[in-house]
């Protein structure tokens, strides 16, 4: 047993999540160690997709770039009947962040980017094939008993905080006594990966097949790889349903042959809809699907995660820095929650458009979706009501005022830096605290400018008119580019009374 080390912050689990968690405290300065099971990435491609904030995200740690090599940007997305005739044809619109609004993927080459990304870090150590035990709150920190599974030896690991970011089935949340309450849906569904061999029409398109004979999913991924999905009838045994056979039988059926495809490998899982009691529990918290589970209609699983870890980690250096207390990191499930809510919600809407098995409710919803279609205007409100919400947060870490810019992640258009040369927004602020103004600067301005707050006059059209629209001439922007403050010109803008300093990204 070796004596305990000392980090700022411990990172259970590896996946997207943890790896994200990792660049980001990584790049703060934090003192962070990774503990993962497992001895390599993934094999299996989970998650397929993701959306821009998520690209802003990874792009915050220099990444997006790199990731966006492997990923095939605005794809089509079509509902189709039986016949694979479209009935919705889906258009996600921009909505101005600097990056593609919809991203297909490939998670281990995802995987493979974020951990290089790790690996830029001194200040970042990971454990692969070590498992953790034990999370004992002591003290002003935890303690963390770790396995290393290669010599069956352990070690105690002593951590300011901890992440636990280990997937639906938390052990830190099992030892912790946190629920997870909510529902997992009966029916069980195949997942088939392939290797594209030869391409065919609408090869490139996301399509739900929403077929009451057989729904199935049918989603292009990038590196040459293609992904089917569809449930299991109640009476067809899972051994039998990933034979080849029956996987060459649903292929088969739309018109996809050996010449096509190859199979990579096909499991069979089921959904979840479930949701952590508690994302905090004193110095851990729960991340990802450790916090949250949800079916993967608008492929938002993955993304969940990585927006929990962007909105704590911030706050979790904040707080290290000692220019926050700790109350700031109670913020964290208040600001998420809702959204993940919602996500889910919204998630299961979809799947129940997908998946209607009664033919006459089938037909209808075909007929019903045509006709409207094809009225101006339908396409954004039908991807309003059911894709991505709109990045927001109504309570929260948020300054005490009922401007209806407060809460809302700015847009990222792309600006002219102070070399000359365009670059998106983000990269200007850089994680920062900041104060943009439209005009002139706003009167309270000093005092944010004396804790360190860059004063930012914004001349670019459509993010005046952006602010404008939300009656801003002048906003308080978070580390993670949500407004926390806002006002009009005739108003001051609020003290941060919160806020002892202001610098490099790491002040609250």
């Amino acid at each position: 047993m070796s004596n305990a080390d000392t980090y700022d912050v411990a990172v259970i689990g590896y996946g997207p999540t943890g790896a994200t968690a990792a660049n980001l405290l990584g790049r703060m300065g934090l003192k962070v160690i990774v503990i993962e099971r497992d001895p390599d990435v993934y094999g299996r491609a989970r998650a397929i997709s993701t959306d821009d904030e998520v690209m802003r995200i990874w792009q915050s740690v220099g990444l997006a770039d790199r990731l966006q090599q492997d990923m095939l940007p605005n794809r089509p997305l079509n509902f189709v009947d039986a016949e694979c005739a479209p009935f919705i044809d889906m258009k996600i619109a921009s909505r101005g962040t600097g990056h593609p609004p919809q991203q297909f993927l490939y998670q281990p080459a995802v995987d493979a980017v974020l951990r290089d990304g790790v690996a830029r870090f001194s200040n970042v150590e990971v454990l692969l094939e070590h498992e953790c035990l034990r999370v004992l709150t002591k003290g002003d920190g935890v303690e963390l008993m770790v396995a290393d599974l290669r010599t069956d030896s352990f070690k105690r690991i002593h951590a300011c905080y901890v992440i636990a970011a280990e997937g639906g089935s938390s052990p830190t949340r099992g030892q912790l006594g946190v629920g997870y309450s909510g529902r997992t849906y009966t029916e069980r569904w195949v997942v088939i990966d392939t290797e594209v061999l030869k391409e065919w029409d609408a090869h490139d398109r996301l399509r739900f097949h929403c077929n009451p004979t057989r729904p199935t999913v049918d989603c292009p991924t990038p590196l040459g790889h293609h992904r089917w999905e569809y449930p299991a009838r109640t009476d067809e045994d899972e051994q039998s349903l990933l034979r080849e056979e029956a996987i060459w039988k649903v292929l088969g059926d739309q018109g996809i042959t050996p010449e096509n495809v190859k199979i990579l490998r096909a499991v069979i899982y089921s959904h979840h809809v479930r949701v952590a009691d508690r994302w905090r529990v004193g110095r851990v918290f729960l991340a990802g699907d450790a916090a949250h589970a949800m079916p993967p209609w608008i492929g938002q699983g993955m993304s969940a995660g990585v927006r929990d870890v962007a909105n704590l980690c911030w706050k979790l250096a904040a707080v290290r820095s000692g220019n926050a207390p700790d109350s700031l990191l109670d913020s964290y499930q208040s600001e998420r929650k809702p959204h993940v809510t919602e996500v889910t919600r919204r998630a299961c809407l979809m799947g129940r458009i997908i998946t209607e098995r009664n033919r006459i409710l089938a037909t209808a919803r075909n007929h019903v979706f045509r006709a409207l279609s094809r009225l101006p205007g339908v396409n954004s409100a039908l991807v309003k009501m059911t894709w991505i919400p709109d990045a927001r947060y109504r309570e929260g870490f948020l300054a005490d005022s009922d401007h209806p810019a407060v809460g809302w992640q700015i847009p990222q258009p792309w600006v002219t830096g102070p070399d000359g040369v365009k670059v998106r927004l983000d990269d200007i602020l850089d994680g920062q605290w900041a104060v943009l103004y439209t005009d002139s600067p706003p009167a309270g301005a000093q005092a944010w400018a004396e804790l360190g707050a860059p004063m930012i006059r914004v001349t670019e059209p459509t993010l005046v008119r952006w602010l404008r629209r939300r009656k801003a001439d002048a906003v308080v922007l978070r580390p993670d580019g949500f407004i926390y403050a806002a006002s009009r010109s005739a108003q001051p803008l609020p003290r941060p009374s919160a806020v002892t300093s202001i610098r490099t990204g790491v002040a609250a």
